[in-house]
């Protein structure tokens, strides 16, 4: 073997052992980011439902509720991740994930998010009860087949239809503890199904051309900034006063309803100053950080007040 032939053969070497994919590769395919504030939330909904329950605490219940939601989000990013693929080599943002690249084979994608959702809704069940199993299951379904599927590549209604699905982690942790579909339950539904459209059009607008070249319908790729502007004004009106509810029906204390009032009006106001601006990818990317930090704030908030109480 001459010097070029063997230096070939060791690149290709390195090349091969370099696709092999690592548990990091594993972690990412579940998007960690989003599984962080979206477990806040199901501490949360546990917390509240412990306070207004008179219920006593158990560890075992919490860890699993925890365990089974996170079990059955890592599955619903993992089979997005399987089945946009194609479709996230079109765009700067996604085009180095592990699918994309090659890193990883999809079958063996499929295969994880289908095991992660199985043993997560196995969880839920025997560990919680039947409940949070259906809640878990709903998620997923709507998650995977209604949104990611189906609306995500056909209909700028995706974001707003998806946000079922994002709104169960609370409410898997709420009825981990009551077993039932209570006024605490739907509350906890409503803050985070106002929360996601104006956090994700936010981003939208930013990556607003990456997601026209990709080929994804939505708002502000098919209606443009100014009606987006607009729609994700109208959720975030409505997201205030549902926060509030939290209090008004004695779920929460005084903390609870400064921190949201405050929360949910900053919001509002940077809302506002988009209609203002001629720098909307600047005054977008404010939106989204808040965005971000809204979330985990408000709901650690809520546990603070609920055990203060």
């Amino acid at each position: 073997m001459d010097s070029a032939t063997a230096a070939a053969a060791d690149t290709e070497e390195e090349q091969s052992a370099a696709r092999i994919p690592t548990w990091k590769i594993f972690v990412e395919l579940t998007k960690p980011g989003i599984l962080f504030s979206n477990t806040i939330t199901v501490f949360g909904g546990y917390w509240v439902a412990l306070g207004s329950s008179g219920e006593s605490f158990r560890l075992s219940l919490l860890l699993y509720a925890v365990l089974g939601a996170l079990l059955v989000m890592a599955s619903g990013c993992v089979l997005n991740n399987y089945w946009d693929r194609d479709l996230d080599q079109k765009m700067t943002r996604t085009r180095k994930r592990a699918l994309p690249t090659g890193i990883i084979s999809p079958n063996i994608v499929l295969g994880y998010g289908i095991f992660l959702g199985a043993a997560g809704l196995v969880v839920l069940y025997f560990g919680t009860n039947p409940l949070t199993a259906l809640l878990g299951a709903v998620g997923l379904i709507v998650y995977v087949f209604i949104y990611t599927m189906w609306l995500k590549r056909t209909s700028t209604l995706s974001t707003t239809i998806g946000a079922i699905s994002g709104s169960m982690p609370p409410v898997i942790g709420y009825c981990a503890i009551t077993g039932v579909m209570d006024m605490g339950a739907w509350i906890l539904f409503g803050i985070l199904f106002f929360w996601q459209p104006p956090h994700f059009w936010a981003l939208g607008i930013r990556r607003k051309e990456e997601y026209r070249a990709a080929g994804f319908p939505l708002l502000p790729v098919v209606h443009g900034n100014e009606l987006t502007k607009m729609h994700m004004l109208r959720f975030l009106v409505m997201l205030v006063p549902v926060s509030l509810l939290l209090y008004a029906y004695g779920y929460v204390g005084e903390i609870y309803l400064v921190a949201a009032i405050v929360l949910g009006l900053a919001w509002t106001f940077i809302g506002l100053a988009g209609f203002k601006t001629n720098e909307d990818d600047n005054w977008a990317k404010k939106m989204f950080v808040f965005s971000i930090n809204y979330l985990p704030i408000l709901f650690i908030v809520m546990i603070i007040d609920t055990i203060h109480a």
